[in-house]
Formats: C-alpha cells, structure tokens, sequence
C-alpha cells in the first residue's frame, strides 16, 4: 500500500480504533491494561462489602461487642483489596503507558515521512506553528488517551456496572434509589457530550488555530502599530478571531448551561433520594432485621458518596476523548495531503536546461490558474529574468522548477526530462533557490550555512561566506561562526539573513539556482554586498532570478514580462526597452524612482545624469552602477 492511499485509509477515521492501528503489536498491552483497569475498579468496590460486613456485625452485637466475629479478617480484606486495587491500576498505567508512548512515536514518524513526500508547496500555505501543532501537540493528546483516558473509560464504565449489581444485593428499594441518578446523570451528560458537542469541538479548536495565527501575525506587526500609532482594532483579523473565539465558547456554555447544572443537581442528590426511601423500607423492617437493615443503609450512604464523583470523572474522560478525536483529526488532514508522485524508473538529468512547455497551474483550492501556458526554454549556462506586477505569476513559475508542485498541464523540463520523471533527491541536489523570507535555524551560523551540504568542511563553509560577502558579519559576531542564531542567541537584519541564505546557495554548489527577490530585505549596504554575492552563486549556473528592481537583470540573456499569469513579452533587455511595450514603461517608471531618490536624498538631482532617459543612455544602466542606491521597491508579494 503506498503511502497516499494509507493517508486516504485513515482520513475520517478518528476514533480510539484509529489510534490502536497505530499501536501495532502493541496492541495487547492496551487491551491488558484495560482489563487489570476494570479489575482495579471491581477491588476498589470490596471494601464497601467489608465495611458493610463490620457494621452488620457491631450492630448485630449491640450491646455485647464481645459477641462480634471476623471483624479483624474483614478490615485486613478490605486493607489487601485497596492496597490490591491501586497496584493493579498502576500495572494497567504500566501497560497503557508503554502502548501510549509507541502510539505517540508512530504518529510522529509517520507524519514526518509523510511531511519528507508531500509538495514543498504546501509549507507555504500552512502555518510552520500550526503544523506543529497539529502534529506534536495532535500525538501528546493522543498520547494522553491511550496512557490515562482509555483505561479510566473502562474503569467509569465497569465500576457502575459493579455498583448497579451491588445495589440490588441487599436492598432492591435502595438499589433503585442509587441506580436513579446514575441513570440521570449519563443522560444529561449525552446532552452535553454528544454529536453536537463533537462538532462543536472541532469549531472550538479551529477558531484556537485561527486566534493563534492571527496573534503571530499581530505580534509581527507590532512595529508597525507602533511607529504608524495604530490601534489594536488596525489588525482586523486578530480582532475578527477573538470574537469569533469569544461567541463559539459563549454559545456552547449557553447551550450546555442548562444539562451542566441537571448534571451537578442529580449527582449532588443521590443521598437526598436515599433518604425516603430508606425511611419507607424502614417501616416494614421487623425488630430482628435492624441490623441488617442498618448496615444496609450505611452501606448504600457510602455508595451514595461516590456517585459524584464517579459521574464527574466519565464527563472529564469523555471530554478528553473529544479533544483527542479532534486532535485526531488534524492529524489525518495532514495525513491527506497527497504525496508526490515518484517514478518507477527515475530518469537522469542530461544538464542544466530548463524548459516550460504550455505549462498551466492553479494552487489547490482555487478554480483560476495562476500561470496559464507559459513557455520557454533556458539554456545551461543562462540566465533567465522573470519580471512584471506582484501577484503576475513569477514566484509561481519559480517554485514549479524545483517542484513545490506538480502543474495540472503541460510540462516543466530539467536536464531535459520532465520534473515528474526525476528522482526529488537529485533534483534537489541539483536546484538550489533562495526565496524571499527565507528562514534561518535556531543553531549556530556555521550549521546554518552547512544546512546545503551537511557533510561539509569547516573550511568550506567558511570559504562559502567569504564568497557571499559575510565576514563582516562573521567579524561582529561574539563567538563567529560559532554564534548561536536566533532563539537565545543573536538576531540578524533581514539583508544579512539574506546573505547567510546566498552563502548556502554558493556551498550547494548547484548546477541551477533560483533567486526570488533576493535583495527584498536589503538596505543599501547589504544590497551591494549581496549583488556581489550573486556575481558568484551565478557564474558558470543557470539561473532563473525574480526581481522589482530592474536595474540587477538587465544583463540577463533573457527576459519574461509576466502579467495575470502569462507571458506577455520576452527579449532582451536592450529588445523589450526598444520595443515600447510593458517593459519600456516598467523601465522608465523604475528609472524615475531611482531619480526621485537620489533628488530626495538633498542633491537636487541624480548623479547619473542619464538615469532617466529609457533610451540607449539608460540600457547602459548595469548592476554596479546601481548597487549602492536605495530605490523605491513596490510594496507586496507574488501569490505563492
């Protein structure tokens, strides 16, 4: 069974038979420590029976306690049967436990291999906290099910087994009075707990991942809630996920209010309910059945005592079970994504070409394509600029080269092959891409950058980001390349994570690299220092780069515009600013910011006098001459 149908095998399933099937052989110790759990709970019942046994006896003795037999053998049974009852609950824990870790690492190791299968892609539609959540926090829910919850279900369920036959020993009338609220108070705990209060969970913990994701966002944002003086209600999202987690919450306790408060009622009034009917059968008892009939009654008093808490325990039981099944069932959503299809026979990469033929793609869920037959072909060597709007299709077509996904028609060709046709391992080996955001780890700088090639020298990562243009960083840093990044360690500016991000490119040491906006975060400095960088990672490589600022492409062999998800125009720089189409005026609108720029910066005027002429004069524009200015950069992000 490959791994795609198990993952359709367990979507739905979200019960506790689910979760055995990942106990595997384990499976026994589970059903081992549920037995010797209803053992524990049918011993914890003797020492009613004793007690019952020692008062019948003092009272049958009354006034000449010297007449009284057993009663040192009956307090040792009920010693031995307590002292017995919780050793054998903690042999059933023992057991529950040992199944409940295994349970737990099963489902962790099946979602990562699961996770190493599924389309890149679909990291950047998911929350990196949220995913974790799902998973890590999804197995310790389970987890917690399996070690404590499933054996204390059994234990709720036989110990009012053991009660009801108890009751009806001695005293049918008095049986019946105890029996009536266990009745009652399962009843209304299905009220509250049952299909509807299931839905509702999983309602509850979905506006938790909405709450929680919007917080993220909010928390990011703060900078800018405090330098523009904005409120908290700026961030409508975050506001919109409160209330929205505010009403959910209100309106289940309101729904549950009125079952919730019949529950504590009949529980709290067992013993209420003992005592006329006690009084009743009292007034048939003949004078040589006191005794009996008194120990009868204490006995039904101390049963009567555990009702509440018995019935409170199945209703915290039955709401971990629901947060499990919820929890569950995120797990499975992951499960769901369908992995990446593999060949058979992997084909192997000729070079480093790369071919778009007709190819059409539209991200899960959303009935528009968002690149529609986009064609070309790229050379080994060469480099390819893709340029035009936000939100065009550019970073789309980047991410369908290292195959984030698979495209729903026509072909992308690396090495001559179709992508879906190449083993993922060396396609990656032979891609490396750095994207806007890009992340670093919670690890020192060395490791981060060794993160391309893990069996890299010291010296060869070193080597990496002296090419990328970091020893200044490395300079700064108080412990250098040894410097802890990130969580209790340094942080970086978003230009020097860009170029740390470059130095791992330039250590993969791949035959193709994509570049999408590499500069994004970059101030002037770091901008220069990073276009120096690229100089490097590009040399002798095909390149596919991403870029607003048109001044870094305009010595690539080719040029796509790419407007609403389609080739509008392709050439050369020096072609498309000839042929008065989009690029010309992208050219001449890029060319009057870098004017406006440096006029703003107190000169007056630019210090390149032709900068803004769209002509000959400006196609001489290179990446050198531009590398130190801070230009205007357009505002969003390709849809990804």
């Amino acid at each position: 069974m490959t791994s795609g149908s198990t993952a359709k095998d367990r979507t739905g399933s979200d019960g506790l038979l689910a979760l055995l099937r990942y106990a595997g052989r384990r499976r026994w110790l589970v059903v081992l420590g549920c037995l010797l759990s209803a053992a524990s709970a049918v011993l914890a019942l003797l020492p009613f029976l004793c007690i019952w046994q020692i008062a019948r006896n003092l009272l049958a003795a009354l006034p000449d306690f010297s007449k009284t037999s057993d009663l040192t053998m009956f307090g040792w049974v009920a010693a031995a049967a307590a002292v017995a009852s919780v050793l054998t609950y903690m042999a059933g824990l023992s057991c529950t436990h040992r199944a409940a870790f295994h349970v737990a690492a099963q489902i962790r190791g099946t979602c990562c291999k699961h996770l190493l299968r599924i389309p890149l892609g679909y990291y950047q539609s998911v929350a990196s906290g949220e995913l974790r959540r799902h998973v890590d926090a999804g197995a310790d829910l389970t987890e917690d099910v399996i070690a404590h919850k499933l054996p204390d279900v059994v234990a709720a369920i036989i110990t009012p087994v053991a009660f009801i036959a108890l009751s009806f020993v001695f005293d049918g009338r008095m049986g019946l009075a105890c029996l009536l609220p266990i009745i009652l108070g399962f009843a209304l705990l299905g009220m509250t707990m049952g299909k509807g209060a299931t839905s509702a969970m999983d309602d509850y913990q979905d506006a938790i991942d909405a709450m929680n994701r919007e917080a993220v966002e909010y928390v990011r944002g703060m900078p800018v809630v405090k330098v523009f003086q904005q409120t908290a209600y700026s961030f409508k999202g975050f506001y919109q996920s409160i209330v929205a987690y505010g009403n959910l919450a209100f309106g289940f306790a309101q729904t549950s209010e009125r079952p919730q408060v019949g529950f504590t009622v009949v529980t709290a009034s067992a013993f209420i309910l003992l005592v006329p009917v006690a009084a009743f059968a009292a007034a048939s008892t003949t004078g040589g059945d006191w005794p009996r009939f008194a120990a009868d009654v204490l006995f039904y008093a101390a049963l009567c005592g555990i009702i509440p808490s018995m019935l409170t325990r199945v209703m915290y039981i039955g709401q971990s079970v629901m947060s499990a099944r919820s929890a569950l069932r995120n797990i499975n959503a992951v499960l769901s994504v369908e992995p990446l299809a593999q060949p058979e026979v992997a084909e192997d990469m000729r070079d480093a070409s790369i071919a778009f033929e007709d190819v059409c793609f539209a991200y899960p869920g959303s009935e528009r394509d968002a690149i529609s037959q986009v064609s070309f072909v790229l050379a080994p060597g060469q480099t390819l600029a893709l340029v035009g709007p936000s939100g065009g299709g550019k970073s789309t077509c980047a991410t369908l080269i290292p195959r984030f996904w698979d495209v729903r028609a026509g072909a992308v060709k690396v090495g001559g092959h179709d992508v879906r046709k190449l083993d993922a391992r060396d396609l990656m080996e032979n891609v490396a891409f750095v994207f806007q955001g890009g992340r670093l780890f919670a690890d020192t700088l060395l490791e981060n950058v060794r993160a391309a090639r893990p069996d890299a020298s010291r010296e060869q990562v070193l080597a990496a980001l002296a090419d990328a243009q970091c020893d200044d960083i490395v300079a700064k840093l108080p412990q250098g390349v040894d410097t802890l990044i990130g969580a209790e360690g340094v942080y970086l500016s978003g230009g020097e994570q860009q170029r740390l991000l470059l130095a791992r490119a330039i250590l993969k040491d791949s035959a193709i690299v994509v570049l999408d906006e590499a500069t994004a975060f970059a101030d002037a400095d770091n901008e220069a220092r990073i276009q120096q960088s690229l100089k490097r990672v590009m040399k002798g490589r095909t390149v596919v780069i991403i870029a607003h600022r048109l001044s870094s492409v305009v010595d690539a062999d080719q040029l796509l515009v790419i407007a609403d998800g389609k080739v509008v125009e392709r050439g050369t720089h020096a072609s498309l600013v000839d042929a008065n189409g989009p690029y010309r005026q992208m050219w001449e609108d890029y060319c009057a910011s870098v004017s406006w720029e440096v006029a703003g910066a107190g000169r007056g005027s630019s210090s390149y006098p032709d900068v803004g002429a769209p002509g000959a004069a400006g196609a001489d524009i290179s990446v050198g001459n531009l590398a130190g200015l801070a230009v205007v950069e357009e505002v969003g992000h390709d849809r990804r």
